[in-house]
């Protein structure tokens, strides 16, 4: 069993009424869905790998798209919104004292994050856009909650003079568009790329702030 593998295990070994051989389908979606992603995968790809007959598959699920929301309602109640919320609280909560030492933090918490929870991860972000249920669970389990942390803490940053009078939510939005764009683009996009993450990390961050900063 690889180390995505138990993660996903885990996260699913508390789910009532699971059985086996649920369990066995889930990874193997998981697995599938990652890979090749959810309109390209079929249920008798899922059933093989998962060594059941298909039939199986739809004695528990009746459609593909159940499955999908079989695997991703759990992953949003029970992995990001506990976990997730309250690791990123403790970077959020920390008060650094200057913005660019924040978004060091973060980006180093959610690079740690994403390596353990890859083939997840990689689900949401391929299929939030074609599915509406989605789009709604992530924005209860997520964004909501953290949406106004980031508006609370750039206020914090805009009082201490380090961050332009801007609208708060428009600082978060271009903060957000350039980290999660580097985190997309350097494990999801080009994952083979030679990357020197240090440096990259280094000049986002200069990014964001070249455009943030107050000028002296």
């Amino acid at each position: 069993m690889s180390e995505h593998d138990s993660v996903i295990e885990e996260l699913f070994q508390e789910e009532e009424g699971l059985t086996d051989k649920q369990k066995k389908i889930i990874i193997a979606a998981v697995e599938s869905f990652s890979e090749k992603g959810y309109a390209a995968t079929s249920t008798s790809e899922i059933a093989k790998k998962a060594g059941v007959a298909e039939g199986t598959i739809f004695r528990h699920y009746k459609t593909k798209k159940d499955l999908l929301m079989g695997i991703v309602s759990p992953m949003m109640a029970k992995l990001i919104a506990p976990f997730v919320i309250k690791d990123l609280y403790k970077v959020i909560d920390h008060k650094y004292e200057r913005y660019e030492d924040f978004l060091r933090a973060m980006m180093e918490n959610r690079i740690a994050f994403l390596k353990n929870n890859m083939p997840l991860l990689k689900i949401l972000i391929q299929e939030i856009p074609f599915h509406p249920e989605l789009k709604e669970q992530f924005k209860e389990h997520i964004a909501c909650k953290v949406f106004e942390r980031f508006v609370n803490l750039v206020e914090f940053y805009q009082k201490k003079g380090q961050i332009i009078n801007i609208p708060s939510y428009s600082a978060v939005r271009m903060t957000f568009t350039s980290i999660f764009g580097f985190l997309i683009t350097r494990y999801l996009i080009l994952p083979e790329a030679e990357w020197n993450d240090e440096e990259e990390i280094e000049l986002t961050i200069q990014f964001i702030m070249h455009g943030l900063s107050v000028k002296s």
